[in-house]
């Protein structure tokens, strides 16, 4: 063996490539690969793990049952959420193509692909916004007070009401701290209404917020600038794809937990806090029986994990080919989950803490989405000492967080044009699609740091991802179990794993998960209610533009279905129909030396084609007898030669005394 093949030998396992396999540094030299598996992993946690961990599933969590709730969320994690998970894994890396190029398995339905594009662009829009106003509290609280910490400010309305007295800081011990409260805590609890100062800051100072969503008013120039912040840093993470990506999320996807830990550690030793986490865990048993509570669980699931979003497959397209995508899905799931529960403690914690200095129950002050992360964690944090460090790390904790997903949800868009368009110079050019991009998605954004803003922010959280995600998985479930069919796909699988997916994976992905997945947009349906923020109720013409917003990426896939049916040969619609079903020639493993079995390359004059194995053999054989029977007819044609005709050793045929060889 020579030295370049010991080296490639010995480096085959920390490049993820099947021993014995010819080894170079990206098995995939033209679109690139994952330096390693732990940074596909580490992407793919921070793409599963995001702002929705922190201030969705605690929320939920308490709200359907406490402890109880857990029963149908793990029950919906290993019917549903691990499958799905595993389905686009599978799909992406074997395909070696983003959500768009995956579609070779059935062009008829690449409509799903520009869904869930569509999708990642409505989300990465309004995304970094939430990241951003992360940015400006993070920087705000680089001082000495947090500022929302009193009511004494230019902002500040008569009915605010705050939690600690002006007359002493928090920078004692614990039990001085107790004492520092506002004397009149009783007179806060028996007002009708409270407005915490965290709230007016939010409302008045952050936002400026306006009286409607009609009404944009002025750009909120700080939250505009952190907005640019916000999207340069995204950009800078993504300049080199997953090669600069896959480095930068060995910080971004870790240490998130150790400011977790650190709040966990802080938060369990104040006083309330065991009440606080009482009320998170404590069990209703009853409510199991609820429908609502087995929806919640289920949407939670599907939602947080990020399915059908696009970005699962075009994380796993940068795999090696026989990487175990299987073993990856269960842990990045069970991952997600976990920080789920283990990021309740840390919440409820803190807010038990403030419960008990405010003589309130904890619902009063528990909360769930923008409100959690920008009004009531903020004023907890006020009540403890060196309050700005612990602000700090909670909102750099959010920014890691959210960033996570954006780099997943821009990679996806980036990838998808290029593998679409395909040329040397796009590919090459990755950088300018990369920059691109972020322009656009930033200058979409602009609308969003209005004072309407967080009206079309919430409006879009609402709508743009909702049950158009759930249609969309479920139609791709269909179209690769039933359409193309689960044999083939469990054959590649195999091919591509070195064994056949486990029995209950075969189970779910035909059955169980699109019976949920149906459940799931049936339960969204029936407990719809119109979105409204605080006391604020958006107009009908609002949510008309909400519904639309949902509807433009459903309506890709029969679009692009009767545009792809009517471009099909045919002569009936039946005949371009099965037509535009049927695998594109190109559909399997992007390498060539990944090409075997019923994909190995059938050689013929002009191109290679993948074609089935009974297919190839009846093509091989007539091929030989054409072959045959050519060179049977030359054999006459010789013979009736009046010239000279001297056979070769090599096979060639010398002629002499003919002045026309050719004749």
């Amino acid at each position: 063996m020579s030295e370049s093949n010991t080296i490639a030998a010995s480096t085959a396992d920390q490049n993820g490539a099947v021993p014995g396999e010819p080894v170079k540094k990206d098995e995939n030299s033209r679109r690139g690969n994952w330096g390693n598996q732990i940074e596909f992993v580490l992407t793919s946690v921070g793409y599963a793990v995001g702002l929705g961990n922190v201030w969705r599933f605690p929320y939920l969590c308490y709200r359907n049952g406490g402890g109880a709730f857990m029963l149908p969320y793990f029950i919906m994690l290993v019917f549903c959420g691990i499958p799905l998970f595993f389905l686009e894994l599978s799909f992406g890396q074997f395909a070696s193509l983003g959500c768009l190029g995956v579609w070779k398995i059935s062009p008829m339905f690449k409509g799903v692909g520009y869904g869930m594009m569509v999708v990642s662009t409505y989300i990465g829009i309004y995304y970094n916004v939430v990241i951003c106003i992360a940015f400006y509290y993070f920087f705000l609280s680089m001082t000495n007070l947090l500022p929302w910490t009193y009511c004494n400010n230019p902002w500040n309305t008569p009915d605010c009401s705050g939690v600690v007295s002006n007359r002493h800081q928090f920078n004692a011990s614990l039990a001085n701290a107790t004492s520092s409260l506002v004397a009149g805590v009783s007179e806060i609890v028996n007002r009708t209404k409270r407005t915490s100062p965290s709230e007016e800051y939010w409302k008045h100072y952050v936002l400026n917020i306006s009286d409607d969503i009609g009404n944009f008013g002025e750009v909120r120039l700080p939250i505009l600038g952190c907005l640019a912040v916000s999207w340069t840093v995204v950009f800078l993470c993504l300049i080199r794809g997953v090669k600069s990506s896959g480095k930068v999320v060995y910080f971004t996807a870790t240490f998130p937990y150790v400011v977790l830990t650190i709040l966990f550690i802080r938060g369990i030793t104040l006083d309330g806090a065991i009440n606080g986490i009482k009320y998170y865990l404590t069990p209703q048993w009853q409510k199991v029986l609820d429908a609502k509570v087995w929806g919640d669980a289920a949407s939670q699931i599907f939602y947080s994990l990020g399915c059908a979003w696009g970005g699962l497959i075009t994380m796993a397209s940068y795999n090696k080919f026989h990487n175990n995508c299987f073993r990856d899905s269960i842990i990045i799931s069970i991952t997600n989950c976990a920080t789920s529960v283990y990021a309740g403690f840390v919440i409820f914690s803190i807010l038990g803490f403030m419960a008990h200095h405010l003589n309130v129950p904890v619902s009063e002050v528990a909360d769930h989405g923008p409100g959690l992360a920008f009004v009531a964690y903020p004023e907890a944090l006020t009540l403890l000492p060196i309050s700005p460090l612990w602000s700090l790390l909670f909102f750099f904790m959010l920014i890691l967080l959210g960033l996570g997903t954006q780099f997943c949800l821009l990679e996806t868009l980036v990838t998808a044009i290029v593998d679409e368009i395909g040329t040397d110079w796009i590919i090459k050019n990755k950088t300018v699609v990369t920059l691109s991009v972020a322009v656009v998605g930033f200058l979409l954004g602009v609308p969003l740091t209005t004072q309407a803003g967080i009206y079309w922010l919430l409006l879009m959280d609402n709508y743009a991802a909702s049950f158009s995600l759930v249609i969309i998985s479920c139609i791709m479930c269909i179209c690769i179990m039933y359409i193309y069919g689960h044999r083939n796909y469990f054959k590649d699988v195999e091919m591509m794993l070195g064994f056949p997916p486990p029995l209950f994976f075969k189970v779910c992905w035909r059955f169980i998960s699109p019976v949920i997945i149906s459940f799931i947009l049936i339960f969204t349906v029936i407990q719809y209610k119109p979105i409204t923020y605080n006391d604020y109720v958006y107009p009908g013409w609002s949510l008309a533009i909400g519904f639309a917003m949902a509807l433009s990426s459903v309506v890709c896939i029969p679009i692009y279905a009767l545009y792809k049916i009517s471009k099909s040969p045919g002569a009936t619609f039946r005949e371009r129909l099965k037509a535009a079903c049927r695998a594109h020639p190109k559909w399997g493993p992007a390498l060539q030396e990944h090409r075997t079995g019923r994909y190995a390359p059938m050689a013929s004059e002009d191109t290679v084609e993948a074609r089935p194995l009974k297919e190839r053999d009846e093509l091989k054989e007539e091929q030989k007898e054409k072959e045959k029977e050519k060179e049977e007819g030359k054999e006459k044609e010789r013979k009736d030669e009046i010239s000279l005709t001297i056979q070769g050793s090599n096979g060639s045929t010398n002629i002499h005394n003919n002045p026309n060889p050719s004749a």
